[in-house]
């Protein structure tokens, strides 16, 4: 009863609508608790369960006490799960890779070679997401192509003083030449920019192709702000696409991938992603009935089937002749 009261006047003080729960030690006692927690609530709050690997690590890091200086382990590894439910890709990359509990034997490997694929994965994960440059930590920017832990701490300093406005500011960094912002530039997003293609994959030395297309078909970069462009693919297709390309001085490939950052500029190809699961009935087998349709999370897989989390006390079995 003490702990909810302590939980009531924590949602209630900081209008919490998302709890996030650590899979680890207690997670499902956790569960049951806070499900039965949000009944008593006159808000509405759902929890979720988010992966805790590496929190731990992450918390006895210099770069949690560098972070959070004055907080204990335990304060920081409960940020860092709070914050996976929010960013994951932000969070997950401050772990170090071999912490991440990528299977059993991954010890059985040469450790040299297993940093290096796990780091090539995660640089893989990063500039395909691509990263807010006015908001990403340097730990995130040293993962950007053509940055490293050195530049990536210039960014953070430069962006203290005022926020970027543009790509080209990036030049204006101490230690961050050409070559390194001709890697980088296209990996980098800055939402509220001047020019709506800094928000987009669309490399600088390819904007001049980027708004000869959109002059050419009667576009403005407000119509691409306001994402009314869908019409563009189709013109493009009736005119012939090698044509354009060549009209644009471009390669077909290039050509493509314009069009696709036009259509939806700003998106995060994670949208496309299902969301987490967001929980705040089901809690034991009572609450389940016949009939329904339930989302969960595949914890484990056997040759006779998936074993999988729906919230209540065991992990459901899905046989393989179900699948």
């Amino acid at each position: 009863e003490e702990s909810k009261a302590t939980l009531k006047a924590l949602i209630n003080k900081y209008g919490v609508d998302c709890i996030s729960i650590g899979n680890g030690t207690a997670s499902k006692e956790s569960e049951i608790f806070v499900a039965a927690l949000i009944k008593e609530l006159d808000r509405p709050v759902s929890y979720a369960v988010v992966s805790e690997s590496g929190a731990s690590v992450y918390s006895g890091s210099p770069l949690a006490a560098e972070e959070f200086p004055d907080l204990d382990l335990t304060f920081r590894s409960a940020i860092s799960i709070a914050r996976r439910l929010l960013d994951p890709l932000a969070e997950l990359i401050k772990v170090d890779v071999r912490s991440l509990g990528v299977g059993q034997y991954q010890h059985d490997m040469p450790q040299k070679r297993l940093v290096s694929s796990l780091t090539a994965a995660v640089e893989d994960c990063v500039n395909s997401v691509g990263v807010d440059l006015n908001t990403a930590s340097y730990s995130l920017l040293a993962y950007v192509s053509g940055l490293n832990q050195g530049t990536a701490k210039n960014i953070v300093a430069y962006r203290s003083n005022k926020p970027f406005r543009s790509r080209r500011e990036l030049l204006d960094v101490p230690k961050l030449g050409a070559k390194a912002f001709e890697q980088c530039a296209g990996f980098l997003r800055i939402p509220d920019a001047e020019n709506v293609l800094d928000n987009t994959a669309v490399h600088p030395e390819s904007y001049a192709a980027a708004k000869k297309l959109i002059e050419k078909f009667g576009y403005t970069e407000a119509d691409v702000k306001a994402c009314k462009l869908a019409e563009l693919p189709a013109r493009i297709a009736a005119e012939g696409e090698d044509k354009v390309a060549e009209e644009i001085g471009v390669g077909v490939p290039t050509l493509n991938d314009i069009v696709t950052e036009l259509l939806k500029p700003g998106r995060d190809v994670r949208d496309s992603l299902p969301p987490p699961v967001l929980r705040s009935d089901l809690m034991d087998m009572n609450d389940l009935k016949e009939g329904m349709q339930i989302a969960g999370v595949v914890r484990n897989v056997t040759d006779f089937g998936a074993f999988v989390d729906i919230s209540v006390h065991q992990d459901g079995l899905l046989h393989i002749s179900e699948i």
